[in-house]
């Protein structure tokens, strides 16, 4: 498969994965609307460089060993529904802006690299990412494959999956939308911590296939 057929099979493909429902969808909403634009954008880089991890274990050919090791497996479906529990609990532990202490403006001051963080771990600790690059991969890739290709490949895909979540950024970070939702933001972050929660335990308790 030449460069060009690969990128616009893997633009198809991964474009319809990013914008399916999940937890880095559900995390970046949850940063925008409770948090504003910056923290959106900030999740989003987070989540496009955790998607670095699974494509360079998968351009090394080891994604097809961890998707047929049920150890490998099982630890990072610990590993990754532990953390979402974790980013869920946060949520619903979440309080009214007025209840926050006064030193919340120096902690958000210097909160960007640890809201990138969060949004590394979210897209990097996802036990069904590589059964996803195996199969996106196997279709892709050759035994010949110039080294450049895995790396134009590897770099458009992060490229697709930032500016996805950006364009969802921006939707919700809009002012009409965003002055709504910022009235309960509390609320949001208990809610989407919900969600978070139900998905970790589904992970954890689920049976990859």
């Amino acid at each position: 498969m030449d460069l060009w057929s690969g990128l616009l099979l893997i633009t198809s493909i991964h474009l319809l994965a990013a914008a399916s429902p999940g937890p880095d969808f559900i995390l970046v909403s949850q940063q925008t609307l409770s948090h504003g634009k910056k923290s959106g954008l900030l999740c989003s880089i987070g989540i496009a460089l955790g998607l670095s991890i699974h494509i360079i274990y998968s351009a090394l050919g080891l994604a097809t060993i961890i998707a047929n090791s049920s150890t490998a497996l099982w630890v990072i479906k610990i590993l990754g529904g532990s953390y979402l529990l974790y980013l869920g609990i946060c949520g619903l532990r979440a309080k009214p802006q007025n209840q926050l202490s006064e030193g919340k403006v120096s902690i958000e001051q210097s909160s960007t690299l640890k809201t990138v963080g969060i949004g590394f771990l979210c897209n990097a600790l996802n036990p069904k990412a590589p059964i996803y690059f195996v199969a996106l991969f196997t279709v892709v890739l050759s035994p010949d494959i110039p080294i450049t290709h895995l790396v134009i490949y590897g770099i458009w895909m992060m490229i697709i999956q930032l500016m996805w979540f950006s364009t969802v950024v921006f939707l919700l970070s809009r002012p009409k939308i965003n002055l709504k939702f910022q009235k309960m933001g509390h609320w949001l972050d208990r809610i989407m911590g919900g969600a978070m929660c139900i998905i970790g335990l589904k992970v954890i308790t689920s049976k990859l296939s």
